[in-house]
């Protein structure tokens, strides 16, 4: 990543589960473009924040509470609003669907999928004003694969593909984009106790022979989130070493 290259300076950026894996690496390299980030998590990514403490905060969000979500909005307007965000936070229990409880459920699609609509509700009308922002919803390339147990995971991820192609019309008239990218297998903390002959199946899957890092998702967040992508809205966008294909 060229590091000098200062796409996003002036904007404030907010991700969540930002305090490891996938969502930290975004939030460090919305930082190395330029952009003042808020970074979030159940606990105030402290780590995270001191990585580039100049221009990255933590703070703490719990996707699932509005209050929470009203709390960062408040602190966001003293630094003129968010432009950028980017729902990374997610919850992914394994459960086939004989054994799936509606509590599991309930707590799947408020975690992956009404905190993206919380994030709209708070940080859209900051963006209508100053006539420009950028919604990224984390979906992932699962909705694509025969993986049992994971029938609440899938749902939920298709889930944020539709709401971002919807809020796509809703929000294109104010120069808001709002895009999904779909994050194949990737080395975190959250996939480390899989068994590396099942990590292995599925990356011999891939056009690209070896398990993703969260440094290769970021590359498209930092497109989508820019001004060269201002014509590009209501998208899914695959990244996972060329797994997934449509033919």
């Amino acid at each position: 990543m060229n590091k000098s290259i200062k796409t996003h300076e002036g904007r404030v950026a907010l991700v969540t589960g930002a305090g490891q894996g996938i969502g930290q690496a975004i939030a460090l390299a919305l930082a190395e473009r330029g952009a003042h980030v808020i970074a979030t998590d159940l606990a105030a990514p402290e780590y995270t924040a001191s990585r580039n403490d100049s221009v990255v905060q933590a703070l703490q969000l719990d996707v699932t509470k509005e209050e929470d979500w009203q709390s960062v909005a408040a602190k966001a307007r003293d630094m003129g609003g968010v432009d950028i965000v980017v729902n990374n936070a997610g919850y992914f229990p394994n459960r086939i669907v004989d054994d799936l409880d509606l509590q599991t459920w309930r707590r799947t699609m408020v975690t992956n999928l009404d905190s993206h609509f919380l994030s709209v509700k708070y940080f859209l009308p900051a963006m209508r004003q100053k006539k420009w922002g950028r919604f990224i919803g984390i979906s992932s390339n699962i909705i694509g694969l025969a993986v049992p147990g994971m029938s609440h995971y899938m749902a939920s991820k298709m889930g944020i593909i539709g709401f971002m192609r919807g809020l796509a019309n809703d929000v294109a008239q104010d120069g808001i984009t709002a895009n999904s990218v779909l994050p194949g297998l990737t080395n975190t903390q959250a996939t480390e106790s899989q068994p590396d002959a099942q990590k292995r199946a599925t990356w011999e899957q891939q056009a690209i022979k070896r398990l993703g890092e969260p440094k290769d998702i970021t590359g498209a967040i930092l497109f989508l989130t820019s001004d060269d992508a201002a014509f590009i809205t209501g998208q899914a966008i695959v990244v996972d070493g060329g797994s997934y294909r449509i033919g």
